[in-house]
């Protein structure tokens, strides 16, 4: 009897409860590298209003940017333990766990962002989101950050002006060749230990996209940029497979239209911010951009090429096949 009368009183309150009053929302917590006004960022802020607008209070979005959280050596760890719900590591950073995204590390396969986005809005490039759904990540949206230029402490014009120096990199087989292939020592480091690295000479040098090398710096502490365009630098925004799958069907569908629509909207403005901050960069006086010919990045081309033999059997000559036809159209 006492127990029926307690249900009674329980059921009574909820029904008086308005909806959505009992249920705290979902935290969801997204964790980047970049500082706000880089494509990651732009992409990070909008998600937020997107997410919180379609699914009004039964999502609260946080936003950790600039290593704020977890730098992006311990951010895939962090995702698997449920510490943070939301990342977009570079594409290089899945290395470990497929070689088939390694295929966008390979150097000079994209001619610019248009032919990467074919590739990766195809059937193909789709399928690649779901590559690691067995190690425990889901890849939601590809985001672009631009194409990779090299700065240097000294003038970079032909590939043996690499010859000797440090570079740093990304935790990638394919650019951990590609700079072993121009005679330069690459060494794995964070990106957000980078610009003391450059600054006291740990490393000479380091690839990035304009937003990069202009919001973090490195441009004050690196006098050479060769405008190489020799690589992309594309995020993917991941989530843990096994928190994903566990949310409300309508709350995966709210978040991944807003997924969708942020990156949609960056990726469009993405070319316009790498040549403000290009721009920005030259203005500043304290790098000297170098743009070089055809025949310049011919010579750079060539002395990159084993790259692609070295991993046309772990990538898949099938996967580097598709990547190429993406890019030739």
């Amino acid at each position: 009897m006492h127990r029926t009368l307690l249900a009674s009183v329980f059921a009574l309150m909820s029904a008086a409860m308005p909806p959505g009053y009992a249920q705290a929302p979902i935290v969801i917590k997204y964790s980047h590298v970049n500082t706000e006004n880089t494509p990651k960022g732009v992409q990070a802020n909008r998600f937020k209003e997107l997410a919180e607008k379609y699914l009004g209070n039964r999502v609260k979005v946080e936003i950790y940017p600039s290593s704020t959280l977890f730098g992006d050596d311990r951010e895939m760890e962090a995702l698997i333990l449920n510490d943070v719900q939301i990342i977009a590591p570079s594409l290089s950073k899945f290395g470990r766990y497929t070689n088939k995204l390694q295929v966008f590390d390979l150097p000079f396969l994209f001619q610019d962002e248009e032919a990467v986005s074919r590739f990766e809005n195809s059937a193909v490039g789709q399928d690649l989101l779901k590559s690691i759904s067995n190690r425990g990540y889901t890849g939601l949206a590809y985001l672009h950050n631009g194409m990779k230029q090299m700065t240097s402490k000294r003038r970079l014009v032909k590939p043996e002006d690499a010859k000797g120096k440090r570079f740093r990199i990304q935790p990638s087989h394919v650019i951990e060749s590609q700079f072993k292939a121009i005679g330069a020592v690459p060494i794995k480091l964070a990106f957000s230990e980078v610009y003391q690295a450059l600054q006291t000479g740990v490393v000479d040098g380091q690839e990035n996209s304009w937003s990069s090398i202009y919001t973090m710096k490195f441009y004050e502490v690196q006098p050479y940029i060769i405008e190489s365009n020799h690589g992309m630098m594309s995020f993917m925004i991941t989530v843990s497979t096994r928190w994903w799958e566990k949310l409300p069907a309508d709350i995966r569908q709210g978040l991944q239209r807003a997924i969708t629509e942020s990156k949609e909207e960056t990726n469009q403005l993405s070319k316009k911010m790498h040549e403000d901050n290009k721009k920005k960069i030259i203005e500043s006086g304290k790098s000297v951009i170098f743009t070089p010919s055809d025949k310049d990045l011919e010579a750079w081309r060539k002395a990159m090429t084993p790259v692609w033999a070295e991993f046309e059997k772990p990538i898949g000559k099938e996967l580097i096949d598709a990547a190429r036809k993406a890019s030739a159209k």
